[in-house]
């Protein structure tokens, strides 16, 4: 299902293309996200879906506390997602684009409908590449969407510094949109693992 809000459906494909087909050995492996692995990674993104869609529409928040991810995956991990982001889609489908605010689970737990989609979105996308380049599979930023989550991400990113992002990176010459998105999330766009 598509939200009809481009960016968050553009994230949405951006996730479900790096989870779908992970091998069962990549599960384990270390992630841009300190201390979590792929597993948890996954279970965050989802659970964060879960929980933007839960602000909106009022129906169970994530089963689990998305910060603190079992690791441990009940059943496939793109059908995980899938049900997560469907959930997101729907209730973002829903919105009044013309609301002056819709709620959402980060602070200021207010935000306009087109900012509350774009966290929604930055949170998907920016896990499809901690998963990616943990995996060895391809960044799934491309320029022109991370350019958009940059918008976002600056108006987003300080209220939850230290708890949902680190500090950000001081820019570096030759660095591109992605990069520029990435560091300024705290997280380095050359990370391996």
């Amino acid at each position: 299902m598509n939200s009809g809000w481009i960016l968050l459906d553009a994230s949405h494909d951006a996730l479900r293309t790096v989870v779908a087909g992970l091998p069962a050995d990549a599960m384990e492996l270390p992630t841009p996200c300190t201390d979590w692995n792929v597993t948890q990674v996954i279970q965050h993104a989802a659970g964060d879906q879960v929980a933007y869609a839960a602000f909106l529409t009022g129906e169970p928040g994530p089963e689990e506390n998305p910060f603190a991810p079992s690791g441990s995956l009940s059943g496939e991990p793109l059908a995980h997602v899938e049900a997560a982001m469907e959930r997101s889609a729907k209730a973002w489908a829903a919105v009044d684009r013309d609301a002056a605010e819709v709620p959402v689970p980060m602070p200021p737990n207010k935000m306009a409908p087109w900012l509350g989609a774009g966290a929604c979105a930055l949170d998907a996308a920016v896990h499809a590449w901690d998963i990616a380049v943990a995996t060895g599979r391809p960044s799934p930023l491309t320029p022109q969407l991370a350019l958009e989550l940059l918008v976002v991400a600056r108006e987003t990113a300080e209220p939850v510094r230290g708890f949902a992002y680190a500090a950000a990176l001081a820019p570096e010459p030759g660095d591109d949109e992605v990069a520029a998105l990435l560091r300024h999330l705290g997280r380095d766009p050359h990370w391996t693992p």
